[in-house]
Parts: C-alpha cells; structure tokens; sequence
C-alpha cells in the first residue's frame, strides 16, 4: 500500500511539474508576441504570475501534503503497539513463557514485535532475580537508536520543507522587486498600475513559501511528538513484560521480605494487648 502511494504520488508530481513547465512557457511567449491579450484565471493570478520561481515552489508544496500523508499512514498506533499483540505479550510473560513470546513477537511486523524479538533473547534465566535486565535495557536502547533514523526520516524532510519554503519565496521576490525596479530605471517613468502589478506578483512567492512553511512546520511538530509516544509507549510494554515475569518468578522471595504484623491479625493481637494491659491497672 505504501509502495503503490509514494508511486502515484511521484507520478502525479511530474505530471504537475510539466505541466508547470509547459504553462509558464506559454505564457512567456504569449506575452513577448503580444498578439493576444487573455483574461487571467485563477491559476494564472496566484501561481503562474510568480513566475520560474514557482516551479519549486509547487514542488516543495506537493512534496509537504504528500509527506504528511505517508506519515500520518505510518505513524500509527497500529503498525506500533497494536492492544491486542501487547496483550497477548503480556500473558505469555505473565506464565514466564519467554520463548513463546519471542516466537509470537517475530510473526508481527509491528514496532513492539520487532522490540521483543530483538530485546528478549537478552533474558538470563541463570539470574532469576531480575533476568538479566541490564542486557535487556541494553538491547531496548541499541533497537531504539537503529530504528529512529529511519522512523523519523519523512518527518526530518518534512521539517527540511518547511524550512527552505520561505527562502525560496523570498528570492522569487526579491529577483521580482528587482526586475520591476530595473524596468522602471530604463523606461525613466513610474507608472503606478504597472509597478503595483510588478510588486504584486513579486510577493506571490512568498505568499506561497509561507503557505508551505505554515503547514509543514506544525505538522512537523505533531508528527514528531507521536512518533516519540508511540516509541515510548512500545518501550514501556517491553518493560511492562519483563517486570511481570520478574515478579511471577520472585513472588514467594518478595512476600518473605515483607515483615509481620501488618496484616489484620496483628490488629488483633494489638487490641489484646492494650486490653491485657487495662485489665492489669485496674488490678
């Protein structure tokens, strides 16, 4: 599914980009022949009329929906702690069946799956009082460095659109401020009407990179806050597993170490106590 998307996508980005290509030439042409005067649609108002500049622009914009969508589709508590697969983890470990949890885990391909199978052939049964839990932590920390790089690749592009939008925008209008003001020198007059429509279609490149930036920066924001919830959500189930077994194992030891008389028959025995000793004043 993924595939089939980044290939359309692709495809339909050439599309637009030739299609970019074809129109602004066009309309170059169409313009230094002068045969032919056309009323301005709505394409040619606020994207053709910034000029080459735009090109990258609509380019940097495609990339940005394009972006967010792929990482709303992966960043997805499905494919990274599904409820039902931390259930069936749990159990198992909850019955100290280590094995058979590292068996289930490879069969899903989901975040916690790939964890499990990496961090829980670290476990130590010759260590029974916490499993080796170093060398599992150890191997929880190794996984989670491998894998954000690639986990948070779209999302750092994402940020990289939305970053280099409005300089984009910003040399499209300043080359377009300084044509106007160039034309304006040679011709020796200012024609108000002229220079406004100049400076106008200037600013559509800004216009355009700050739409980008506007969208592409907080989607950055959020995308990179789930990803970090959804690592630190399977990072607590792993360890969630391990503690349970850990104290399945150590159940008898840990009840051993708790001291007598915290329980209702040391209550009792207190009342006794406190009534032997009235009993004995009032003797």
């Amino acid at each position: 599914m993924k595939d089939t998307i980044i290939r359309y996508g692709v495809r339909a980005l050439s599309l637009g980009v030739v299609a970019m290509g074809s129109m602004s030439m066009a309309l170059a042409q169409e313009g230094a022949d002068g045969a032919t005067v056309v009323q301005k649609t709505m394409l040619d108002k606020w994207v053709i009329d910034g000029g080459w500049t735009m090109i990258p622009l609509v380019i940097l914009f495609a990339i940005t929906v394009f972006l967010v969508v792929i990482c709303i589709m992966e960043l997805s508590k499905k494919k990274f702690c599904p409820e039902e697969l931390r259930a069936q983890l749990v159990a198992l470990m909850t019955e100290c069946r280590v094995q058979s949890a590292i068996q289930h885990a490879t069969t899903s391909p989901t975040y916690l799956g790939r964890l499990v199978a990496y961090a829980l052939p670290n476990v130590d049964a010759n260590r029974p009082e916490d499993l080796g839990k170093d060398a599992i932590e150890d191997a929880i920390a190794d996984f989670t460095a491998n894998e954000r790089p690639r986990l948070m690749k779209y999302v750092d592009i994402l940020a990289l659109c939305g970053t280099i939008a409005p300089s984009i925008g910003l040399f499209g209008t300043v080359q377009g401020m300084v044509e106007a003001f160039a034309v304006l020198a040679e011709t020796g007059q200012a024609d108000p009407a002229q220079l406004a429509g100049s400076i106008s279609v200037a600013l559509l490149t800004t216009f355009w990179g700050l739409i980008i930036s506007i969208l592409a920066v907080p989607a950055f924001f959020f995308l990179k806050k789930k990803a970090q919830a959804l690592e630190a959500e399977s990072v607590n189930a792993i360890q969630e597993m391990v503690n349970t077994s850990i104290n399945v194992i150590n159940a008898e030891a840990q009840l051993a170490r708790i001291p007598e008389g915290l329980g209702d028959d040391a209550a009792e025995e207190g009342e006794e106590e406190v009534e032997y000793a009235e009993e004995e004043e009032q003797a």
